[in-house]
C-alpha cells in the first residue's frame, strides 16, 4: 500500500566518500514489509527540485517506527539531501515496487548476496531477514576504491564477506565476479543489486542458478505512470513488450528482462 507521510530524520550521518546514512521515522514504516523496495523522497517543501528522489530501503526497525537508507549524493537534489539535519522533516512516498523473496530460500540453504555500490544497501535488510529464517548467507560487496566502502562491519555480523575494490585498496582488486571466479560459493540461489553491467555478468556467471536482480534506474514518478522506467522483456522480438522498473520491479527474476 502507497503512503505519504512528513517523516522525522532521527539520524543522518556521512558514512563513506559521498555515501550518507539517513534514519527517518514516522508510521509509514508499519507498511515496508518487503526487503528491495524503495521510497520516493521530497528532498525541499519547493518545487525545486521538481522530482522526487529514489532511494531504496536499507533497514527497517517496525518497533521503533524507523527506517534507514543510504544515499550516495550524485546531484542537486541530493546535495541538498545531504545538508537536512536531525528533528527536520521530509516527506516520504512509499513503499514503492516489488522487494526481494525472502520465502525463496528454507532453513539451510544457502544464499549469495551480491551489491555493486550505491546497489549494496537493499541487501542488508534481505541478509537479515534470510539469516532470520536460517538461511546461510554469503555477501560480495563491490566498490570503486576503500573510501567508498561502507557498511562492511555491519554485514559481516550476518554472514561471511567479501570485498571487491576496483584498484584494490581493499579487499580482492577487481570486481565481484573476480570475487565469484575465486571462490565456489555454490549457493542455492542468489540475490544481486547494482549497476546493469554488473547484473548482465553476475547473469551470465551464475546462469545455472535461482536468481533475482534488482535494477536501478531512473525515474520520474515512481509508481508506473510515466514509463521513464520501462525495459524490454527477454525473449520478445518484437520489441514492444516491456516492463515498468519502478512497479513491476525493481526486483525481476533472472533471465525476466533484457539487461
Amino acid at each position: 500500500m502507497i503512503k505519504q507521510q512528513n517523516m522525522m530524520i532521527v539520524s543522518h550521518q556521512s558514512i563513506a566518500e559521498d555515501v550518507y546514512e539517513l534514519t527517518l521515522q514516522g508510521s509509514l514504516v508499519r507498511h515496508m514489509s518487503s526487503p528491495g523496495q524503495f521510497v520516493h523522497v521530497k528532498v525541499t517543501a519547493g518545487s525545486d527540485p521538481l522530482l522526487r528522489r529514489p532511494i531504496s530501503i536499507c533497514s527497517i526497525d517496525p518497533l521503533l517506527e524507523q527506517f534507514t537508507m543510504l544515499y550516495r549524493v550524485s546531484g542537486g537534489g541530493t546535495k541538498v539531501l545531504s545538508n537536512l539535519v536531525k528533528g527536520s522533516e521530509i516527506n516520504v512516498m512509499g513503499p514503492l515496487g516489488s522487494g526481494f523473496p525472502v520465502d525463496e530460500l528454507r532453513e539451510g540453504e544457502k544464499a549469495l548476496l551480491i551489491g555493486g555500490g550505491i546497489g549494496v544497501p537493499p541487501l542488508f535488510e534481505l541478509s537479515k531477514r534470510l539469516k532470520t529464517k536460517g538461511v546461510k548467507v554469503t555477501h560480495v560487496l563491490g566498490f570503486q576504491q576503500q573510501s567508498a566502502v561502507f557498511y562492511k562491519h555491519e554485514f559481516e555480523q550476518l554472514g561471511e564477506t567479501y570485498i571487491a575494490t576496483a584498484d584494490g585498496s581493499e579487499g580482492t582488486k577487481g570486481f565481484v565476479t573476480d570475487v565469484i571466479k575465486d571462490h565456489s560459493f555454490e549457493p542455492d540461489a542468489y540475490f544481486t543489486c547494482g549497476p546493469t553491467p554488473m547484473l548482465k555478468a553476475v547473469e551470465n556467471m551464475l546462469d545455472h542458478t535461482p536468481g533475482f536482480i534488482s535494477m536501478e534506474q531512473r525515474m520520474g514518478c515512481g509508481i508506473g505512470a510515466c514509463l521513464a522506467c520501462v525495459c524490454h522483456v527477454q525473449g520478445d522480438d518484437t520489441g514492444l513488450l516491456y516492463k515498468k522498473v519502478c512497479s513491476d520491479g525493481p526486483v525481476f527474476r533472472s533471465g525476466e528482462v533484457v539487461l
